[in-house]
């Protein structure tokens, strides 16, 4: 099994390095067109011009695993010198253009959406296995996720080495590039994915244990099966929406410990989930088993996720079955899918397991993600206050706590002949951490409404209320790139009318 401490795989060791300084823009970049140079004439992008830069690190790079991962690789698109969409990341995602149009799958570059259903039509994927069979011209990435590990990372490799800094290739069709680049203020960004199916687990010890001290005491907070298998349930797949849909409060039953029937209404304990999801890619069929060796080649990429729960209702209605109005009316992902390679060089292994997994359970080597997660809050009057516009971050964890890892998770779900398929979606469970301040939910940070949290205008709140948005960012970080997720937010709406 894995241990705990061990460094990620894109620690490097102290020298200074040359590289060349990444291209930057001013703050109006998106609302600007692309400023392309000429043919043969890099150096007029400004910060492009390949000039050699010395940059103190404190590490130095292991040899990449592909050209995909060189940290030195830039790209002639202009870009943020602290972007968290380099040319590293690529992640995925389907967006409609404002003027109007079908949508699209595009590939985030900086602040910019590269629409490859264009380049695809353009003949620039020739010679790869995805290439003149319209899977970028598709409002959905499952045609994509359902070509396999092989094509992925061949797809990436090309759009990598279209957008690099010395290709020529893209760059000189200066009429594609000015239609095929769009900045971001110019899409609207849908749900990436038709999701089929949706399962949510409860792998983190951490959040784990806090539930379970707050409600049986902390000699009984993990249930008996927890240590020996990763505790999920069947989700709704139907209401997965994209960022930025806001949701209703649900309405539901709930019954005070102290009251002798059940009332109906809206839940007054609304809670976030911080929570990561995958996408599964390549499934199984019906019968078979995907082996933990091998799961995460099924993944084509992560999401984040905030998995809203009715704590109220979810108290009253879930013995003996587990959640379910508490939990249906909305699950809020990000839109940009961070492919599996290109997080690659930030796998880490995860926290010690004990008592030994049963062997289909037992994995070897990095099994986690370095990933970096936050969540924060912004009320109503925050909003209405200039100086407390930017939302207030109530939490900050790590996805390496994770307990059971995503590999184990698939295992697990496919043992018993379970067939997954593209599109669906696993979600991770609450992550938290050690920490007070690495709590992944209001429940955690309030510790059940008895301890409020406190914003910056003086509000306090033992749970959402109607307005409050809720916003959370990933990030991983590396010596010489950072890598990004975008941010899944949402606000909570008051509960529509009771009749």
């Amino acid at each position: 099994m894995v241990g705990r401490g061990a460094q990620p795989r894109n620690v490097w060791r102290s020298r200074a390095r040359l590289v060349r300084s990444p291209p930057q823009l001013d703050d109006n970049r998106a609302a600007r067109p692309l400023a392309l140079p000429a043919p043969g004439e890099k150096s007029r992008i400004p910060g492009a011009a390949g000039r050699l830069q010395p940059v103190r690190s404190p590490m130095e790079p292991p040899m990449p695993l592909d050209a995909t991962h060189d940290p030195t690789r830039q790209t002639f698109v202009p870009t943020p010198k602290d972007t968290e969409f380099p040319i590293q990341n690529l992640p995925y995602g389907v967006a409609q253009p404002q003027r109007g149009g079908p949508a699209r799958i595009v590939c985030r570059i900086g602040d910019w959406a590269l629409d490859l259903a264009l380049l695809d039509e353009a003949g620039l994927f020739a010679g790869t296995a995805v290439g003149g069979r319209g899977l970028f011209a598709q409002p959905t990435l499952n045609a994509l996720m359902a070509s396999g590990r092989d094509a992925w990372r061949e797809t990436r490799a090309r759009i990598s080495e279209l957008l690099d800094l010395e290709s020529l290739r893209l760059q000189e069709d200066r009429p594609l590039l000015e239609q095929a680049l769009l900045p971001l203020d110019a899409v609207a960004m849908l749900l990436p994915a038709q999701i089929g199916d949706y399962t949510d687990f409860y792998a983190s010890r951490a959040h784990a244990t806090n539930v379970g001290t707050m409600f049986r005491g902390a000699e009984n907070a993990l249930m008996p099966n927890w240590l020996h298998l990763p505790v999920g349930y069947h989700g709704r797949a139907s209401s997965v929406v994209v960022s930025g849909t806001n949701l209703r409060r649900p309405l539901g039953q709930t019954k005070a410990a102290d009251a002798p029937e059940p009332r109906f209404g809206p839940s007054q304990m609304l809670d976030f989930e911080l929570e990561v999801g995958a996408l599964i890619g390549s499934g199984n069929d019906l019968g078979d088993a995907i082996p933990a060796s091998s799961a995460l080649d099924h993944v084509f990429g992560l999401v984040l996720v905030n998995d809203w729960s009715a704590r109220d209702i979810q108290t009253w209605e879930y013995q003996p079955l587990g959640p379910f109005l508490a939990k249906n009316f909305g699950t809020s992902i990000s839109p940009w899918v961070v492919t599996m390679d290109a997080l690659e060089p930030f796998r880490v292994e995860g926290p010690p397991q004990s008592p030994m997994p049963l062997p289909y359970l037992r994995t070897e080597g990095a099994q986690g993600f370095d990933l970096q997660l936050e969540v924060a809050i912004q009320s109503a009057a925050m909003r209405a206050t200039e100086r407390l516009r930017e939302p207030h971050r109530v939490c900050s964890v790590n996805f390496r706590e994770m307990y059971w890892s995503l590999a184990q998770q698939i295992a697990h779900h496919t043992v018993g002949g379970c067939n997954l398929r593209p599109g669906d979606l696993l979600a991770s469970g609450t992550i938290s951490g050690p920490t007070a301040d690495a709590r992944g939910s209001l429940l955690e940070i309030t510790w059940r409404g008895t301890q409020p949290l406190r914003l910056p205008n003086g509000e306090e709140r033992r749970f959402l209320e109607d307005g409050d948005t809720v916003v959370m960012r990933g990030r991983c970080e590396g010596a010489f790139y950072r890598l990004g997720f975008g941010e899944v937010e949402g606000r909570v709406l008051p509960p529509r009318h009771q009749d």
